[in-house]
């Protein structure tokens, strides 16, 4: 196993889950809100999940979205 190859792996997959996440919450949110379903200043209740078959990696990151 190559370290440094592993880690810029790791770290682009990271990069494509953050920019995408955050575009379709972004956009998830900004709809719900022109439908009226956001209230104002809402915390919301968020989970991510990441699996990585074969390896068994399957772990949940719990949060709050801040739609202000």
């Amino acid at each position: 196993m190559h370290e440094d190859q592993l880690n810029m792996s790791v770290r682009k997959f990271l990069k494509h889950v953050g920019v995408t996440s955050q575009r379709e919450i972004e956009t998830a949110v900004r709809a719900a809100a022109t439908a009226g379903r956001l209230p104002s200043g809402a915390s919301l209740p968020a989970r991510a999940r990441i699996t990585i078959d074969g390896i068994d990696l399957d772990f949940t990151v719990d949060g709050n979205i801040d739609a202000g």
